[in-house]
């Protein structure tokens, strides 16, 4: 019995040991390695290099805030001969997006620098309302360019809730306050406003890029109706300016080839935290409590 334990006390600490030295190491690494992306300015002239890339969304890793955290530091690296946007992005929230390209419409005012635009696979909706801010757009030929619109989806489980027998039971203060519930029928005039919101998004769209693009957009009925086209018909259409990659534009028209990347990507921790910080968390607090005094 006492050598059980005996064996029971030495797993119990060293348990807690673990949780110690991994909640010890989360710590450090969030305090040494912050947020990685580039540091210091460097001494010699380059392309600063920004990615734009996945869903564009608040929490998402092409958010405004870590995008604008990126652009000023690019802006204000001296070094920095102009600045490149590389996007693959299906688009996102028209909110995150106009915050972009507003900050980087401010940017270039203050420090009299371009922005280029580098489509890889996919520019549209939000992602290409951030692209119209940069001073040119360059795509590949098979490149996705374009969906210049506004969606918002549901669905309508009404029919099916009278099949199975189910009523839905809704209380609201406020007569629009269920508006465009699932489980409600359609009301016209909640939709008819929904749309007429919709509508509105929309044109602030539009605005954006008629003024980025200015004279080189070729306008068609098509253009602003939500279509999207490969690269080639982009750059025909006015949407977008060349056909190059990320080299090219360094190389040949910003004419500096080194490229230095300033996107701020989250460290391990952060990654970690993310995966499993309600349960470190959890254990962490544990194993301290436990730790002392151990028995």
């Amino acid at each position: 019995m006492l050598a059980q334990q005996r064996n029971e006390r030495r797993w119990r600490i060293f348990f807690r040991l673990a949780w110690l030295f991994l909640v010890l190491m989360v710590i450090w690494l969030l305090f040494a390695s912050g947020r990685s992306g580039h540091g210091a300015p460097t001494a010699t002239q380059h392309t600063a290099l920004i990615e734009v890339r996945g869903e564009i969304g608040p929490e998402s890793d092409a958010s405004a805030e870590a995008l604008l955290s990126a652009l000023r530091q690019a802006f204000e690296d001296t070094a920095a001969v102009a600045i490149v946007l590389r996007i693959n992005s299906p688009g996102g929230s028209p909110v995150q997006s106009g915050i972009v390209n507003d900050e980087i419409l401010r940017l270039k005012a203050k420090h009299k620098k371009k922005v280029y635009a580098v489509v890889e696979e996919v520019c549209a909706s939000g992602a290409y309302y951030i692209a119209v801010s940069a001073d040119a757009i360059y795509v590949d030929k098979a490149s996705i360019v374009g969906s210049i619109g506004v969606v918002m989806d549901s669905f309508g489980f009404t029919g099916l809730m009278e099949k199975i027998g189910v009523e839905r039971r809704m209380m609201t203060a406020g007569s629009n306050k269920g508006m465009l519930d699932p489980f409600s029928p359609l009301d016209p005039k909640q939709a008819a406003f929904a749309q007429a919101m919709l509508e509105q998004i929309h044109q602030q769209f539009i605005d954006v890029v008629k003024k980025g693009r200015g004279a080189r957009l070729k306008e068609s009925p098509d253009t602003f109706s939500g279509l999207f086209w490969n690269g080639e018909e982009a750059v025909k259409l006015g949407l977008a300016d060349g056909l190059g990659n990320l080299d090219y534009v360094a190389r040949e028209i910003i004419k500096a080839e080194e490229v230095v990347d300033y996107t701020a990507r989250a460290n391990v921790a952060e990654r970690l935290a993310k995966r499993f910080g309600a349960a470190v968390g959890a254990g962490a607090v544990k194993a301290l409590h436990e730790l002392s005094p151990i028995r």
